[in-house]
């Protein structure tokens, strides 16, 4: 009997050592979660806060485009300078800041407009030309003409393949088919669809910038001089060379000096034998690239977007907005 005794306390023994296990893990399981949740929450709240710090952001950057009056639109411009409002913006909140900066749409080369009707615009077909196969992106002929092609298959509106180009049955034919759009770019993300672009020419890398940062889906593809990126600027005009763009953009930013007149480049030295054509170039903007960072440690909420300053230059409409 004593024997049986010691057996079922040690039975007991052991029922309440696993027990106690369990409730253990079951506790320590939900502390965990429960500080899972909190820190959830606690991030979440986070977010929120610099969602709204970058609004903030992206809504001083309107007002900037508004406050400019100037008849030209240049690199020295209240809108083009805002690293001092985003340097002041840590007195504004409680523990955040934000980054802001603001690009002149208009000085990147409308894709778009590549095609006209179901043939060619010879301006803008040139002109990326030039800029695929320049020092920035040194492209071949060949490819570049191909992906040329290939892009204005993309937009344009009928089935008929251009050159080294591709319309519907090629898209189809993809391990992961899709359709041809046969319509306008809706954003510039949309070129990794088209046949021969790749992710480090749209994106660049550390030797070379990208597509992405030298074309837009707005405008009516003429190019602010002004405020044209230096890859853009070397597209140009054929006699463009590395120091004419270094010497255009040194002066273009000079605020003594008077950007109202496309033509201004002809008074440089050297640079009365550049013929950019008239139709090709302006000094005026319209549409502004505005992108609002929120920060807060090491968080970060970023909102861009695309707004057009209307003629009136009292309102702008916002064209596209995406917040990461």
């Amino acid at each position: 009997m004593s024997s049986r005794g010691t057996d079922r306390r040690g039975v007991a023994l052991i029922v309440v050592l696993l027990m106690i296990s369990i409730v253990t893990a079951v506790t320590l399981q939900l502390n965990q979660d429960t500080r899972s949740e909190v820190y959830r929450a606690v991030n979440l709240g986070d977010g929120v806060r610099l969602r709204y710090v970058a609004q903030s952001a992206f809504y001083a950057g309107e007002a900037l485009i508004l406050a400019d009056k100037n008849a030209a639109d240049t690199l020295m411009d209240i809108w083009a300078t805002t690293e001092m409002i985003s340097l002041k913006s840590e007195g504004f909140f409680d523990n955040a800041s934000f980054r802001l900066m603001i690009e002149d749409d208009g000085g990147r080369i409308s894709i778009n407009r590549l095609a006209s009707g179901s043939g060619y615009n010879p301006l803008i077909q040139d002109l990326m030309l030039r800029l695929l196969t320049g020092p920035y992106f040194r492209l071949e002929q060949t490819r570049a003409a191909e992906l040329l092609d290939a892009i204005k298959d993309w937009i344009d509106a009928d089935d008929a393949v251009t050159g080294a180009g591709a319309e519907g049955a090629f898209y189809a034919g993809l391990q992961r088919p899709y359709a041809v759009k046969n319509a306008p770019l809706d954003c510039i993300e949309e070129l990794l669809m088209v046949k021969g672009m790749t992710q480090e020419l749209f994106y660049g890398t550390r030797e070379s910038p990208g597509l992405s940062q030298c074309l837009t889906v707005f405008g009516d593809g003429r190019i602010n001089i002004n405020t044209a990126s230096k890859p853009v600027l070397r597209a140009l005009a054929p006699e463009m060379t590395d120091d004419e763009v270094d010497r255009i953009d040194k002066y273009r930013r000079d605020p003594r000096n008077d950007l109202a007149d496309p033509g201004w480049y002809q008074k440089l030295p050297r640079s009365s034998v550049i013929n950019i054509p008239p139709g090709l170039i302006v000094v005026r903007a319209d549409t502004f690239r505005i992108t609002a960072i929120g920060l807060q440690g090491r968080m970060a909420e970023r909102i861009t977007g695309v707004v057009k300053r209307e003629a009136d230059r009292r309102r702008v409409k916002l064209l596209t907005w995406k917040v990461e």
